[in-house]
């Protein structure tokens, strides 16, 4: 056991698979620019420099006010720094195109799965700076990023440390309009100024007395006095300085984002882990570090942990943990229950460690990570089915050899041998069949791919495992442990179990045509029942936490949003299961997230279960209340989801809900419209949630409209002009003050309080060449308009998405319904077109790809039997257990009212490996016993009483290993479920096939009486 921790730690660990696609984002800060010019002049160029680009799969980009972001999808398998290399090339050329002031930046080599990290930075209340001064959200903001980020940043693994709220430290130059006027100075010259007269040079060097002297010129400001003193202009031998016509302050930056936490404004940092790493490891490693990092803060400075995905990979990893002990516990309990020998049960559970040995060192050497979809398919009695055919084998011929005085190691190894060999053909063929049934798995692409993948990886690696240690292990483990003589005492388990199959099977056999012709209708009927499953991609993780996403009115200001967000959070804090609640507003540093002010991510943590009032409170019912309390609060709209759940849905269709109804065409207005009546459409069906069509208006733009005749009688340019309002309204960066290691931006910007005056802006002075002025409603008017508030493209389209939410249906009917509503109700222009994304996208190409590959698998199937069988007719007896072995799980399906997933459909994948291996098992033995003479009646009788104990134990040991997956309600048990259900169903029903219909079904097809050898593929 020490040894499987110790490879286990090697692993890469999560909580489920990341399905990031291999893509690069390209930011572009675009400071001024509404989203349709940003659309114009940023987004589309760049998306038509990576036209063309080796192995693009797609591209896709939204554009904001002052932010254009382009996502570039490649094709799986492409390494992401060749994809990198290759989108940084494109972005040279791009370059020419774009505006001269943009620079386009990639974002950081991270998966969409990357966050896995987020940490609060505040102060304590009454908390004061070394001065005595109260610490403000600018002290803030500068702790974390030249105390806090640059030790995180040191922690192997990390990405990215990406900040959002408080301020970062500036200089602020504000120039008073009065008093450019008063000494006939413009902004331009203010700007000029502080830019020629803030920087060191080096001027070489001169050798002097054997030495060298460098030479240097220092004139960099190293206060702000240094900056209030700089000269801007001298007539008639008077200096006129920065302080005669601005205030030189700390300033706050034009900031685009913030964050909150239980009501409060506070700095919030999101960790991003580097493309390829342990997620758990990194997460770990980070939070000792902010640890650490505590010690350097100053007094009254906290910093706090508020998400560790290392919490849900433990809590996920504590459920798998307790599946598979419970698993182990439950098929030893079945061992030690039908061999009647503790020695021999021990051996055989033996294989159980070993084997989990084996596959996580075959884990380690692929590199499949562990997670709930990898781990989660494990189970052991399914690995030891080969290993309990033969043991129960060897014991009986050991039996029926023993002697009083034992018999000697040799003769013991020879008993064995034969024994092994006796049934060692169906044990491998099984087993093949079991491992050929996952082939199916690997034909899945993209994000299925990405997900099942693992899963079937590990468990053929554990197949193998077990397959090899059945047939080395297991025979040289009997032969040396059985010394004594083996007497096989009476079993009441299964002696039980022989005295009543032996009527079932008479009743069986008489009544053949009744028995075949009651199963063949179970089939059919089973076949209606398909359709009333329903339909999901995989059923959601429960990650305990709630991503509550609100949306407010275009246009929004931050202020408003803060305060907005601190009246929502006030109220859910009422909430008793709520431990705490933090959010993002807006865009952070680094736009990972390019989302305006009118846009909240709030992340709900919760407390607990056994700290909340009812611990049996269903999670939907809180959400419910949750939604019920929120709603009345004026001004917000939300979207309820997960965190993973959230980046899961944006990775596969770029938007955050399960279902994304995408309209395309070029018109916007038009787009606009139509998304406006699939909205409605979508209102009306039933299980439709959370419905948002995006806001794609609503902007308010204030522009300033050029009065060019007016302007050309004044001699005043266009640029002249926008230069002047850039620097006065916008702010322009002049320079850097270097405090230490710290930088602080300087910016030549209007005081606050006379940038926001709307009524005094017409009344600005605007300077011309000559020194005269005139007020800016002379060469300009102001006109407040309604424009669009973002604008997205996707494959060279324009789109607008609606987005919603499914509950108390599943999704595959959902879909379903909207696609036949929009096809009645919305008429579609030519020239525009509707898809639908989202995770029924994926379950749709999945099933799609499955419907090929899985008859092809099961015709391989049906090619091993005939190979182990040497007959057809035999081959197909056993294969029509197959069909059986699915009602099960489709009943067992209807009867806990889960729907059809891809987990679902891997259980039937795994319930089609069992079926076979049990009738493989009774098949082969039945023939056997022809082969030595019996009669068909007889050899019917006799190899079903004989391998009444292998089926049952192999199907029990099978069954019960899923049976924790199947009733387990911890973290991550959700997507086990489907799949434990399918195959407890199913071995069920198999379990019935093999025993009651297989041998009716034999006796039907080889006739009544006949007496036969069996030469050909003789066993």
């Amino acid at each position: 056991m020490y040894v499987i921790r110790w490879k286990f730690t090697q692993l890469p660990i999560d909580a489920v698979p990341d399905i990031t696609n291999v893509q690069v984002s390209i930011n572009t800060e675009s400071p001024g620019y509404t989203p349709l010019e940003v659309e114009q002049r940023v987004s589309f160029p760049v998306e038509t420099a990576m036209a063309g680009i080796p192995k693009l799969a797609y591209t896709r980009s939204v554009s904001r006010y002052g932010l254009s972001q382009v996502t570039v999808v490649f094709a799986e398998g492409t390494d992401i720094y060749f994809a990198r290399q290759l989108v940084s090339e494109r972005l040279s050329s791009a370059k020419a195109n774009l505006p001269p002031s943009l620079e386009p930046t990639l974002g950081p080599i991270a998966t969409g799965l990357g966050e896995i990290f987020m940490f609060t930075v505040d102060a304590e209340p009454d908390a004061v700076n070394g001065d005595g001064s109260p610490v403000t959200p600018m002290d803030l903001r500068s702790v974390h990023d030249w105390i806090i980020r640059p030790q995180l940043m040191r922690v192997p693994g990390v990405a990215e440390i990406n900040p959002i709220g408080g301020f970062k430290k500036e200089v602020l130059v504000a120039p008073d309009p009065a008093k450019l006027l008063a000494y006939s100075v413009s902004y331009s010259d203010v700007l000029s100024a502080v830019q020629d007269n803030n920087s060191n040079r080096g001027v070489g060097f001169i050798e002097h007395n054997g030495a060298q002297w460098l030479m240097r010129v220092p004139g960099q400001a190293n206060s702000l006095d240094d900056l209030r003193n700089i000269v801007i202009a001298q007539p008639q031998g008077t200096p006129i300085r920065v302080k005669d016509v601005a205030t030189v302050s700390l300033g706050k930056e034009l900031r685009s984002g913030a964050a909150t936490q239980n009501g409060r404004e506070v700095v919030m940092s999101t960790v991003f882990m580097l493309i390829g790493e342990n997620s758990r490891t990194v997460a770990n490693d980070v939070a000792v570090k902010l640890e650490q990092v505590k010690s350097s803060l100053p007094e009254g400075i906290t910093v706090t942990a508020v998400y560790n995905r290392t919490s849900l990979v433990d809590k996920t990893l504590e459920t798998v943990q307790k599946n598979l002990l419970e698993g182990a516990l439950l098929v030893i309990v079945v061992l030690f229950l039908f061999l009647g020998n503790v020695r021999a049960a021990i051996l055989t559970a033996a294989v159980i460690p070993i084997a989990m040995f084996m596959t996580i060192t075959g884990m380690v050497q692929t590199k499949t990570s562990a997670n709930l979809m990898s781990l989660g398919a494990l189970d052991f009695g399914l690995i030891i089915d080969g290993a309990v055919i033969i043991v129960e084998n060897c014991m009986r011929r050991l039996s029926e050899a023993h002697r009083k005085e034992g018999l000697s190691l040799n003769e013991r190894l020879a008993v064995v041998f034969d024994a092994t060999q006796e049934v060692i053909r169906p044990a491998l063929f099984g087993v093949f069949i079991i491992t050929a049934v996952y082939i199916p798995i690997f034909a899945l692409s993209g994000v299925e791919g990405k997900m099942f993948h693992p899963m079937a990886i590990t468990v053929i690696i554990a197949l193998v495992s077990a397959m090899i240690l059945s047939i080395t292990f297991i025979p040289a483990g009997v032969a040396l442990l059985f010394k004594k003589p083996v007497k096989e005492k009476k079993n009441l388990v299964v002696e039980g179990a022989r005295w009543l199959y032996r009527p079932i099977l008479s009743f069986s056999l008489k009544f053949r045509w009744v028995v075949v012709a009651i199963a063949l209708a179970f089939v059919v009927y089973s076949g209606f029942l398909i359709p009333k499953l329903g339909s999901e991609f995989v059923p959601n993780l429960d990650e305990g936490d709630i991503a509550m996403h609100a949306l407010r009115i275009p246009g929004t200001s931050l202020n408003e949003a803060i305060h907005l967000q601190k009246t929502l959070e006030a109220e859910i804090k009422k909430l008793p299961e709520v431990e705490r609640i933090f959010a993002k507003i807006g865009t952070a540093e680094v736009a990972t997230d390019a989302v305006p002010p009118s846009v909240a991510d709030n992340f709900i943590i919760l407390k607990p279960r056994d700290e909340w009032p009812d611990p049996e409170k269903p999670k939907m019912q809180f959400v419910a209340e949750l939604e019920a309390l929120v709603t009345p609060i004026p001004g917000n709209r939300y979207e309820f989801l997960q965190p993973i759940q959230m980046r899961f849905n944006e990775l596969i269709s770029g938007v955050r809900a399960e279902v994304a109804v995408k309209v395309f065409g070029d018109d916007f207005d038009q787009l606009i419209a139509l998304g406006a009546k699939v909205g409605k459409v979508i209102e009306g069906i039933p299980g439709a949630a959370d419905v948002a069509v995006e806001q794609s208006t609503g902007l308010p733009v204030m522009t300033i409209q050029p009065k060019r005749e007016s302007m050309a009688r004044y001699g005043l340019s266009i640029i002249q002009l926008q230069d002047l309002l850039a620097t006065a309204l916008g702010g322009t960066v002049a320079n850097q003050l270097y405090e230490g290691d710290r930088r602080s931006d300087i910016v030549i910007r209007l005081p606050e309080h006379l940038r926001t005056d709307i009524d005094g802006l017409s009344a600005l002075p605007v300077i011309l060449s000559d020194g005269r002025y005139l007020p800016l409603s002379e060469v300009a008017d102001l006109e407040l308009v309604m424009g669009y508030n973002q604008v997205y493209r996707e494959n060279g389209k324009r789109r607008v998405v609606i987005a919603t939410n499914v509950r108390g249906r599943d999704l595959g009917s959902f879909v379903q319904a909207i696609q036949q509503a929009v096809k009645e109700n919305v008429d579609v222009p030519a020239g525009y077109w509707v898809e639908y994304g989202g995770t029924y996208q994926k379950l749709q190409s999945a099933t799609q790809r499955l419907s090929i590959v899985v008859p092809l698998t099961l015709a391989l199937v049906v090619g091993l039997l005939i190979m182990a069988l040497g007959s057809v007719k035999d081959a197909a007896i056993i294969f029509s257990g197959v069909p059986l072995a699915l009602t099960g799980g489709i009943m067992a399906l209807l009867l806990r009212d889960i729907p059809f997933s891809i987990s679902a459909a891997v259980g039937f994948i795994a319930l089609s490996g069992i079926a076979v291996l049990n009738g493989l098992v009774m098949i082969s033995f039945i023939r056997d016993l022809r082969f030595h003479g019996q009669s068909i009646q007889e050899a019917i009788i006799e190899g079903a009483l004989t391998r009444l104990r292998p089926v049952l134990m192999t199907a029990l040991v099978a069954a019960l290993g899923f049976v924790p997956m199947a009733l387990n309600t911890g973290i991550g048990s959700e997507v086990q479920r489907p799949l434990a259900t399918v195959v407890i169903g199913g071995i069920i029903s198999s379990t019935l096939l093999t025993l009651v219909v297989l041998p009716a079904l034999y006796r039907l097809v080889h006739g009544v009486g006949i007496r036969s050898r069996i030469n050909e593929g003789a066993m």
